[in-house]
């Protein structure tokens, strides 16, 4: 199911994100044009599989009566993308971050356990 293939793509690039966000400095100035072009080419193919998994997500909770309701989807949707810049800007605490990731991760289980029934 393409479901699935997208939120293990989007689980291995959070992890990935999560180490990025673990291990790197707060950027000197989040201004920079630089880093922002940076980010913006790191991130941009990561975006796109969000909006391809978000889809996806909100067609089979519509479709089908599952755990996760179409709120949970559009929540989980808003909390990747802020995963996606907190973890390059660095400008959340450590708790907030690891807040949104578990949340991420409790909502993609839900989902995996429904397309498993």
């Amino acid at each position: 199911m393409l479901l699935l293939t997208y939120m293990e793509e989007l689980e291995k690039e959070l992890s990935a994100l999560q180490e990025y966000y673990l291990t790197h400095e707060k950027p000197k100035n989040k201004r920079d044009p630089e880093f922002f072009a940076f980010v913006k080419e790191q991130t941009e193919p990561i975006f796109n599989k969000v909006d391809k998994w978000y889809e996806e997500a909100l067609l089979f909770v519509k479709n089908r009566e599952v755990q996760v309701h179409p709120q949970q989807v559009e929540s989980t949707e808003e909390n990747i993308k802020l995963l996606l810049l907190h973890s390059y800007y660095i400008d959340v605490r450590k708790k907030r971050y690891m807040e949104l990731y578990q949340s991420v991760f409790y909502v993609f289980d839900l989902l995996k356990n429904d397309i498993r029934l």
